[in-house]
């Protein structure tokens, strides 16, 4: 049996062949080790022991259970169970649906996710960043930065309800471009036909990818390539010369300056001399500040193109009238290629000057230079055109609203912040509500990190945040806020002691990392090379070859015995005791223990 590392790699050999096609597919779903990596890579999400449709969660798991969905596979009797539709709150108060799949669906999704990845990943282009390996909204963000340089327009992209509008056929259709197995084909069919139970009632899927399921991210990428690969082709038509036309302005400027230099070498009088490098200096001063192109030349145009899932960004140089032809252009192609549909309240035009709004960032141009000495001491002109990542005080002010730690009070016309404290964290232990704040800040900054103004909005969040803090404890404690400030500060840091499950005493420190930017990643343009899968050690089938119980030490088949949350587990067993001690959210169990165990828990 081959290893899953040398099935995907051998896979990923034709992922940048456009014309290679792949068959025989189907049998990788035969192999028992593609479902041990599975099993391996997705069972630690606390979402595996929310049962779906089928009552059953990754509890449970042996290699027996695993051994018969593959003899349901090799039967083509395998059927995917519907999704199990669930609510949950959104920030506007709205409610968003959740499909549940069964676990063992959710392994045969992994096994099918991991063989399209390998397919599809060197057949990608590099403007895609949602859901691959070694990209993020940072990668997508950096991408901006480094191409986007000299945009006049941007082009916000909105696709209506993408997820949910995904053509079936469609889908199909391109997936059998590159795939010649009509076994395979089936099974994405039976994974897009599966549907959902909500309340107990059977509804059909007619469109849209599967409701929750792990291969729904690069089904959707799969479908989205077509609009990455028009992009590119779109491009190459619409770009036009090698570089700006130098300004005339400009270059009368810069004619001028070389005149006066040359002419000064043969003067001699001083007071000339002094006169002509007073004219030079204020030339040059001029050239400063006067564009050396032409912002916009008729000869020059260029289009950059990316994209993050259904979000993508578009930047132009060129005429706004050109900006309203592409985006007529791209709602024609999304109608009558995709069977989407393209907002048009939502798809803005926006000058570069101002501010788009793309991955929770606010992205514009510079439009104006800042002067530098280069490396040789020579003063010059940096910046002019540069894309610029901000993010807004509006989403500061947002997380923080939503967090419960912001007041805002009225002094005249002014909204002015204030720290608030969260009586909903008033019954937790001290420690825990420092390390609650300290996820929400670094949260926070990691993700807006990159922005060129974090620091100035980070300091503003943290603010709030740390005397929210301070407040949140002072009332919990009964101090006042300067009080509980005092009673944990040392060396001008907030240090909370507490005792540990084995009786040791730790420490809990507030966060004090600061705001400074970092420094984008720069290699994101290289990501769509195809990489070697990466396998990792398969800990979990291993402890279940042993063949030998991890309470008992007996020998024979065992089962996987699993726990949502180590923290919660109370040493009230053996089997829990066992857990805690070894830090683990699972034991591989005979069965005579886990019938023990399964009675103990009714």
């Amino acid at each position: 049996m081959r290893s899953p590392e040398t099935v995907l790699n051998n896979l990923s050999k034709h992922s940048s062949d456009l014309g290679y096609k792949y068959e025989r597919l189907y049998r990788l779903l035969f192999n028992e080790e593609m479902f041990f990596l599975a099993y391996q890579r997705i069972y630690a999400k606390q979402g595996n022991m929310t049962p779906g449709t089928d009552g059953r969660t990754v509890d449970q798991m042996s290699i027996q259970r695993i051994e018969r969905l593959i003899d349901a596979l090799r039967t083509e009797e395998y059927q995917p169970h519907p999704a199990k539709r669930v609510y949950i709150p959104k920030k506007n108060g709205k409610k968003r649906p959740l499909g549940i799949p069964s676990f063992d669906d959710k392994l045969v999704q992994e096994v099918t996710r991991m063989i399209l990845e390998a397919i599809y990943e060197g057949h990608f282009e590099y403007t895609s960043h949602g859901f691959r390996p070694h990209r993020s909204c940072h990668t997508a963000l950096t991408h901006i930065q480094d191409k986007f340089t000299g945009a006049k327009w941007f082009i916000e992209g909105d696709i209506k309800g993408f997820f949910d509008n995904i053509k079936h056929e469609i889908l199909v259709n391109i997936l059998k471009e590159r795939i010649a197995d009509e076994r395979f084909i089936r099974l994405i069919r039976k994974f897009l036909k599966a549907g959902y139970a909500e309340q107990w009632k059977f509804h059909n899927t007619y469109s849209g990818t599967p409701q929750g399921g792990i291969v729904s991210p690069i089904l959707a990428n799969i479908y989205l390539d077509k609009f990455d690969k028009y992009m590119k082709m779109y491009a190459d038509k619409f770009n036009k010369g090698e570089r700006r036309k130098v300004s005339s302005e400009y270059r009368r400027l810069n004619n001028k300056k070389t005149r006066l230099a040359k002419k000064l070498k043969s003067v001699t009088d001083e007071s000339v001399r002094a006169g002509m490098i007073t004219e030079i200096k204020e030339t040059l001063a001029q050239t400063y500040v006067t564009p050396c192109h032409e912002p916009m030349d008729a000869n020059y145009r260029r289009i950059q193109y990316v994209r993050y899932a259904d979000d993508f960004l578009i930047g132009v140089i060129g005429s706004k009238s050109e900006c309203q032809a592409i985006k007529a252009d791209i709602k024609e192609f999304m109608t009558e290629q995709l069977g989407l549909e393209l907002s048009d309240e939502k798809t803005l035009i926006t000058n570069a000057k101002d501010k788009a709004k793309f991955l929770g960032y606010e992205i514009f141009v510079r439009s104006k230079a800042f002067m530098h000495k280069d490396s040789r001491g020579v003063m010059k002109r940096f910046g002019n055109g540069s894309v610029l990542l901000h993010v807004s005080m509006d989403t500061a002010k947002a997380k923080l609203l939503e967090y419960g730690a912001l007041r805002i009070a009225k002094e005249g016309n002014q909204d002015i912040w204030k720290p608030k404290p969260r009586g909903f964290m008033i019954g937790n232990k001290v420690e825990d509500i420092v390390a609650q704040y300290n996820t929400e800040i670094r949260g926070f900054y990691n993700y807006y990190a990159i922005a060129n103004n974090i620091s100035t909005i980070g300091h503003s969040f943290g603010y709030i945040m740390e005397y929210s803090m301070y407040k949140t404890i002072a009332q919990k404690l009964n101090l006042t806020m300067s009080q509980a400030k005092l009673k944990f500060l040392k060396d001008k840091k907030f240090i909370v002691p507490f005792t540990g499950k084995n009786g040791e005493v730790r420490y809990r420190i507030f966060y004090d990392g600061g705001f400074k930017r970092k420094e984008p990643f720069n290699g994101s343009i290289v990501d769509y090379i195809p990489n070697t899968a990466f396998v990792p050690k398969l800990s979990l089938m291993e402890r279940l070859k042993t063949g030998t119980c991890e309470i008992c030490g007996k020998k024979g088949n065992l089962i996987m015995h699993h726990v949502r949350n180590l923290n919660q587990l109370k040493a009230d067993s053996p089997w829990n005791a066992i857990m805690i001690k070894k830090r683990r959210k699972t034991l591989a169990i005979c069965e005579s223990c886990n019938e023990v165990i399964q009675n103990h828990a009714k």
